[in-house]
């Protein structure tokens, strides 16, 4: 089958990509190609908000200090500022889509999250994420221009080097249509990975499950390079049942007034940090952990319940209800939690307009390492970051003419068998899970590293052999794509001979004089 043509291959549909399509739309023929439904990714799990300031008395160089400190040294300064200027326009584009944020006198109501030194950020009650994403998806779907593909998962980036023309280039990609069980060809002179972060690279976490890290990975084998894969952010504050996966409870709560205790209500926050539950979300972690192994707990409690009843209901409704669903009362009950891998902060390196080291090639939101979240991304900041590198690289895209595109080959199936053993597959992605929670997890030492680092050696050589030999589905490019980062999360950590920020280690508990980033090169 002849390739598809587009003027600018989009993959992953959370807000950056999608950001990217709409502002794309009038002038290219976009392709959004995202491996599950439209809204599956994590964008609309978001509950928290969106940071920018608006409120009188708040400053550009208040926001810019609150992220060089919360990235401990390694947030880029440049970068930061970039963001922070132009967060209040992406506010403003999104109120004229029409997101519907929470009011209060006829203002924009703010919230204040951990390591905000002032209100400002902007919510959908406590479900921004779901409000933004739902808003957009109407905007694209009704938008002539943008082309859907869902259920269809990236196999790998098309460059010159793999068609032996020079010089390096990104031509489009391949992607597996699911439905249809064939790999497609996707010829674009540009392509923008959004696909996201790689929390399920953990037993725990709080992200969705195409969280895989397949951006990063692709941007990897491709030839780009990637900074920072050792700061991964575990939230806190994971609601921890049995019947439930990846529930978040928001750092709001804790704004508000929560706090942590251990199960005969001792609370514990103060002992560890001046500013107690209101410490970055590293150091609430990290208490917790210790906590935890210390008393041999399996979760620790949050305690809102000295709120009023109407006070909790009206600021936290989503979390409230499905708390209730559960047999839990947050306005009377204490809400079991444990920290859960949250947000990926390094990536693939990328400038200011999002460009990576491969020409024709942009990679934005979870995905890019910006310089903007450095060794531990302040809350809120997430969603402006994809939203303000959303317009960056689309407005390069337009401002760059579109070289042509050689024919590209079809995806090659003529030496693959069907696999007889998907178990290995199964067992391999919990294998991988279970140790990297284990050994790579919020606290590391040398040996546990070295642990992983043996056991990914191995890995990568069956995955290798079964991708090489096998029709590819979905599990084993998801699976390929997690052993990929995390090679480069342990790699990353062993050349970090300091605890900084998210990197925690018991071998180098202390800081280096001088901040530098890490960076992989292919």
């Amino acid at each position: 089958m002849n390739s598809l043509d587009f003027d600018v291959v989009i993959v992953g549909s959370g807000l950056a990509g999608l950001s990217a399509a709409l502002h794309l739309a009038p002038t290219h023929r976009v392709a959004v190609i995202t491996k599950r439904a439209l809204a599956d990714g994590s964008s609309g799990w978001a509950q928290g908000g969106i940071a920018a300031v608006l409120a009188e008395g708040d400053s550009f160089d208040s926001h810019v200090d609150d992220t060089l400190v919360a990235g401990a040294g390694l947030s880029e300064p440049a970068a930061t500022r970039f963001v922070v200027e132009h967060a209040p326009e992406s506010i403003g584009w999104l109120r004229e889509l029409g997101v519907p944020f929470s009011q209060e006198n006829g203002q924009l109501h703010l919230t204040r999250e951990g390591g905000h030194s002032a209100r400002r950020i902007v919510h959908v009650t406590d479900a921004t994420g779901a409000a933004v994403q739902q808003t957009m998806i109407e905007h694209v779907r009704r938008t002539p221009n943008i082309s859907l593909f869902e259920h269809h998962t990236l196999v790998d980036l098309i460059t010159s080097r793999r068609i032996g023309q020079a010089p390096p280039r990104c031509l489009g990609a391949y992607a597996l249509d699911e439905q249809a069980d064939r790999v497609l060809t996707f010829r674009a002179p540009h392509t923008i990975l959004a696909t996201g972060g790689a929390g399920k690279v953990y037993l725990y976490t709080t992200n969705p499950d195409t969280a895989t890290g397949d951006g990063i990975a692709a941007a990897w084998r491709a030839g780009c390079r990637a900074t920072n894969m050792e700061f991964i952010q575990f939230h806190p504050t994971c609601l921890y049942h049995p019947l439930v996966k990846s529930f978040l409870i928001t750092e709001a709560v804790r704004g508000e007034g929560g706090r942590l205790l251990l199960p005969d209500g001792t609370r514990f926050m103060p002992q560890h940090d001046p500013r107690a539950e209101l410490a970055p979300r590293d150091i609430v972690a990290r208490a917790i952990d210790f906590e935890m192994k210390k008393h041999g707990l399996d979760c620790v409690y949050l305690d809102i319940s000295h709120q009023p009843a109407e006070f909790v209901r009206e600021h936290f409704p989503n979390i409230h209800a499905r708390c209730l669903e559960l047999g839990i009362d947050i306005t009377r009950q204490p809400i079991p939690v444990v920290p859960a891998a949250h947000y990926t902060c390094g990536g693939v390196h990328t400038d200011l307009l999002g460009r990576t080291d491969l020409p024709g090639l942009h990679a934005i939101g979870e995905t890019a390492y910006t310089g903007l979240h450095g060794a531990n991304r302040l809350a809120s900041n997430s969603l402006v970051e994809c939203m303000v590198f959303a317009r960056s690289a689309t407005r390069d895209i337009v401002a760059t003419p579109m070289p042509p595109v050689p024919a590209l080959p079809a995806w090659d199936v003529s030496q693959v068998t069907d696999p007889d053993e998907s178990v290995v597959i199964s067992h391999n992605w919990d294998e991988l899970r279970r140790f990297m929670w284990d050994y790579v997890g919020i606290v590391r030492t040398n040996k546990r590293l070295e642990r992983a680092a043996h056991r990914i050696r191995l890995l990568q050589e069956e995955i290798q052999e079964f991708y090489a030999n096998f029709h590819v589905s979905r599990d084993l490019l998801e699976l390929r794509n997690l052993v990929t980062v995390a090679d480069l999360i342990v790699r990353s950590a062993r050349l970090r001979h300091e605890s900084r920020g998210l990197h925690f280690s018991r071998d180098y508990p202390e800081t280096a004089p001088i901040a530098k980033p890490t960076t992989l090169v292919p």
